[in-house]
């Protein structure tokens, strides 16, 4: 477990107020990324503040108003999943350099140079990546940043890549949790069939099993893909 001294704050808005807990950097982070962690061992403190700082809790009623729930536990998965972390710059600066990697080996790995139909050296993706003053979200999946960062750094690295057409055929229930994530992967085409909505995608091929990973999470693997 994390010291007080040592955790940082993790915060939300909701209903028009303000929560606060105390939690491990590194464990928040993981749990924001949707890894599976120890909540016990995430909380510096089993203590939901409306001001961490100075020690101001919040009201059970407020927390059993707007969570449904006064377990701290259960509450600080919202808070970070959310809501926001107040990361120190190194640990900022860190996570965006993990990301920044994870980026440059999937470039390296699924896109060419269309002039010499040759792979870019990592290094020439990575230098791209600089000149071409990309901004990576160390928060967002490295793949799901691909095509922005792709359509970044086109105008200083030529690339081509190999596209593929995935089809998903989700039940209606699910239809509105696929959509959210649908505009990360590219262009595509959807048609309803009774209550099974059909979505034909073209993706690079590097995303193919990101999204086969995505779409069975959020339809609870209902979804059929092919």
């Amino acid at each position: 477990m994390v010291t007080v001294e040592k955790a940082i704050v993790a915060k939300i808005d909701k209903d028009g107020k303000h929560f606060e807990i105390l939690v491990d950097s590194d464990i928040a982070y993981d749990l924001k990324e949707n890894k599976t962690v120890s909540i016990s061992k995430m909380l510096a403190i089993n203590q939901i503040f409306s001001d961490a700082k100075k020690g101001m809790k919040s009201s059970p009623s407020d927390l059993e108003k707007i969570f449904h729930t006064q377990e701290a536990e259960k509450i600080a998965v919202t808070i970070v999943k959310d809501g926001d972390l107040q990361l120190t710059t190194d640990f900022r600066r860190k996570k965006v350099e993990e990301k920044r990697k994870q980026l440059v080996t999937l470039i390296a790995r699924a896109a060419i140079d269309p002039r010499s139909k040759l792979p870019h050296p990592p290094e020439r993706i990575a230098n791209a990546i600089e000149e071409a003053r990309i901004n990576i979200d160390p928060f967002k999946p490295a793949e799901t940043q691909l095509n922005d960062v792709v359509k970044g750094i086109k105008a200083v690295l030529p690339l081509a890549f190999d596209e593929i057409e995935v089809t998903a055929e989700v039940q209606a229930k699910y239809s509105t949790k696929v959509y959210t994530v649908l505009k990360e992967y590219g262009s595509f085409q959807e048609q309803w069939a009774g209550d099974k909505l059909i979505i034909k995608v073209k993706m690079p091929a590097a995303l193919k099993e990101q999204f086969f990973r995505r779409i069975n999470g959020l339809t609870e693997g209902t979804a059929r893909i092919y």
